[in-house]
């Protein structure tokens, strides 16, 4: 049985639909990371689990008994916000004890737990300072020590890095996947980062528009979108036209308007003469030069409209022959390498036909 079922939600406000009968199973000590743009629902779906807010449809569950009706005082649950909603007048352990004492736990107890809490997250140094004297990331680790000095059931997440520093919020994630192996608790991580996602999930739940578009591990949502809104969504992707000549045992084979045919590992369900788009990420594509052998199942000639230089990586932008731009991420993995393409420059593009996804219009 799963820690947190969600089935069959549905919230309303006014005519606003902003959760669509979202159902969902999250599992003990799982890291789970609800993903999608602004307005979509994920905020919306935390507040219910918290308490905040009531579904107008469906219910959640937690340990297998209903969450309906519990206060959120009640709940075995905690919630770390964006803004970390630290008290100034309190000092860091003031903060993170405060819900053991509104719990009326007796004071050894409160001790022995705070001085865990304050190791967990490396502030013992700091446990009489206030959050004025902290930076955003001590803060964030203060906010989180608040969160688990309970032990709750579940620590719910709402942006939590988003007032960090881009430098800072790479840290964060790597002690927040720390933190969460050292104690266990599932987390559940709300953020419109895909970065985010990807780097600290065990599973994503992509959504868009108050629905699930997709819930998988970050590398089957990244690897293997399953429509168009999950495979723009998440990170960059080169999108070509193309229609379903033939099904067969070897995969699909397409045509790509003004290039001829494109072969790719089979759909579940496609047939032949239906329409969509071959998905390819820019790092499963090889820049040949024009005349160089290149033994892929899929090789077309462009021309290099430009390129971005990222210091790990160089970015190109290819434009085929039939007018399709494709963008081709190289590793810059030897100083000195040979220069970058030019502007103008013909090049040969080519894929694996593991590497393409085909997607339904």
């Amino acid at each position: 049985m799963a820690l947190l079922e969600i089935r069959n939600v549905t919230r309303r406000f006014g005519d606003f639909k902003a959760v669509d009968d979202v159902s969902l199973s999250i599992e003990a000590g799982e890291f789970f990371t609800l993903l999608g743009p602004s307005g979509c629902g994920k905020t919306t779906i935390l507040r219910m689990i918290a308490g905040f807010d009531e579904p107008d449809g469906g219910e959640l569950l937690l340990d297998g008994q209903p969450l309906a009706g519990i206060p959120p005082e009640k709940r075995p649950v905690h919630t770390v916000f964006q803004s970390y909603a630290l008290f100034p007048h309190m000092t860091v352990a003031q903060n993170i004890a405060f819900p053991l004492q509104t719990a009326g736990r007796n004071v050894d107890e409160i001790a022995a737990r705070l001085r865990q809490a304050l190791d967990l997250v490396h502030l013992a140094d700091k446990a009489r300072q206030f959050p004025h004297e902290l930076s955003g990331g001590q803060k964030q680790r203060v906010a989180l020590a608040r969160g688990l000095i309970n032990e709750p059931r579940l620590l719910l997440l709402d942006e939590p890095l988003g007032a960090l520093d881009a430098k800072l919020r790479e840290q964060m994630k790597g002690e927040l996947i720390a933190l969460q192996r050292e104690v266990g608790i599932t987390f559940v991580f709300v953020t419109h980062s895909q970065q985010e996602a990807l780097a600290i999930s065990h599973r994503i739940a992509v959504m868009n528009e108050g629905c699930i578009e997709q819930v998988g591990a970050p590398e089957e949502v990244y690897g293997y979108p399953k429509n168009r809104f999950v495979a723009d969504f998440i990170g960059t992707i080169n999108l070509l036209p193309v229609n379903v000549n033939s099904v067969g045992d070897d995969g699909l084979r397409l045509s790509a308007a003004g290039l001829g045919e494109v072969a790719c590992t089979a759909a579940s369900g496609a047939d032949a003469g239906e329409h969509g788009v071959i998905a390819l990420r820019p790092e499963q594509l090889a820049v040949l030069a024009g005349d160089e052998p290149h033994g892929f199942d899929n090789h077309f000639v462009g021309t290099v409209r430009g390129h971005l230089y990222l210091g790990d990586v160089t970015v190109y932008r290819i434009a085929l022959d039939n007018g399709v731009v494709l963008e081709a991420l190289l590793a810059n993995s030897l100083p000195g390498r040979a220069k970058s393409l030019d502007r103008g420059d013909v090049v040969g593009v080519g894929w694996r036909r593991e590497a393409g996804v085909f997607l339904r219009d």
